[in-house]
């Protein structure tokens, strides 16, 4: 077997701290509700020993991903101190939305409370969003199609619907701006590309980018490929997957739409059973659009989707990179998650009734998916890792 390098002190002291926190019951589901992790540290800092172990607390997680993190035993007992203080805080439990205001400073302080689990672990953290549920409807109104031509394919069909809906057309133009061959800057373009994905109505979202086409219509399936602006958005030379994994882990909104995609999107055994409904997938799959982890279609021919990277200069990490990829372009849940929603789209316009779209609010209703802080997730590569390190 061949070894990982050496994990660092602050990733075993993750293993101690099982005995500490498994005993506790996860939050009951009503309180999460309102449980925002910014209004559960406003509670921690009125309260002395919550406010100073949150704050040391916070110096751990920093060091799981410093290059030289701490070795000194009182600095190990200090992390296991504080996670035991915060045992019984309302920072255990708490969640962001995806649309809330501060979000950044929500994510942050989530990932204070639950650093990284282990070092090249690809299944990683649950999500730090609450899950969600459907509600009221939302309406498309074909009737506005009318000054296409009906054999138009059903991207273009989209584009325009789209176009005709003030918010969409205004959100969709700027990102069009920012990521155009002559304005292009790629942090401007990802930005854009986040803000539309994340304030536009989602039937006009998911109409865009999960539109159907015939195996034999290109300029289809190049519409659909181009909706992200592949050009700008991705980088231009292919990184090592593992790079952009790492590039992702240092950012706390990127870190936190992969858990977001790995939580709903992984499949829980050979057979794909899959872990959640498939709408609850889509959505994070397009959270992702617009981080460092940025998918899209491989080729307007078809609808496989891929990351935009490679695992050539892995080393012994080669297989840890090939899982990554393979999370994206053969993960059974992502792939009939798209095929399903496409063909909604499909039938979508050939029906005489008005179509109606559930719009997704919040509330998890799974206490399971919900993670216990600072409890490493074991994978099986992670005790042949410290195995490893102990023979050295």
């Amino acid at each position: 077997m061949v070894c990982a390098p050496s994990l660092p002190p602050l990733v075993v002291l993750l293993l101690l701290l099982v005995p500490l926190l498994e005993a506790e019951d996860p939050v009951p589901t009503e309180s999460r509700l309102a449980n925002s992790c910014i209004q559960a540290r406003k509670k921690c800092q009125a309260d002395a020993v919550c406010r100073v172990a949150y704050q040391h607390l916070g110096s751990c997680a920093s060091g799981l991903s410093s290059p030289l993190p701490s070795k000194e035993p009182s600095g190990l007992t200090g992390c296991l101190e504080a996670a035991q203080q915060l045992r019984n805080s309302s920072l255990l439990g708490c969640s962001c939305h995806r649309r809330m205001k501060h979000q950044a400073t929500c994510l942050d302080i989530y990932w204070t409370v639950h650093p990284a689990r282990s070092l090249g672990d690809y299944e990683l953290e649950v999500s730090p969003y609450e899950d969600t549920v459907t509600s009221k409807p939302w309406k498309m109104h074909l009737s506005k199609l009318n000054v296409l031509r009906p054999d138009s394919d059903v991207c273009l069909k989209f584009a325009m619907l789209c176009t005709l809906h003030d918010k969409c057309d205004r959100l969709r133009r700027a990102y069009g701006e920012a990521c155009s061959g002559t304005h292009c800057q790629r942090h401007v373009c990802l930005q854009q590309l986040r803000a539309f994905f994340a304030r536009a109505e989602e039937p006009h979202v998911q109409g865009l980018l999960l539109c159907p086409c015939a195996p034999t219509d290109r300029s289809c399936g190049e519409r659909r490929r181009n909706t992200i602006a592949p050009a700008c958005a991705l980088p231009p030379a292919a990184p090592n997957c593992l790079d952009l994994h790492s590039l992702c882990m240092g950012d706390p909104l990127c870190r936190s739409r992969l858990a977001d995609f790995q939580t709903h999107c992984h499949p829980r055994d050979i057979l794909g059973t899959c872990a959640t409904e498939q709408f609850r997938c889509l959505r994070a799959y397009l959270g992702l659009i617009g981080t460092a982890m940025t998918p899209n279609f491989v080729s307007s021919v078809n609808t496989s989707v891929a990351l935009s990277c490679t695992c050539r200069g892995s080393g012994n990490l080669q297989e840890e990179c090939e899982q990554l990829q393979k999370s994206f372009s053969s993960n059974p849940c992502l792939v009939e998650a798209i095929a399903a929603k496409m063909r909604v789209h499909q039938q979508l316009f050939f029906s005489d009734a008005v179509p109606v779209f559930p719009v997704v609010e919040h509330q998890n209703k799974n206490p399971a998916l919900r993670p216990q802080p600072w409890v490493p997730f074991l994978s099986s590569c992670t005790l042949p890792l410290i195995l490893c390190r102990g023979l050295w």
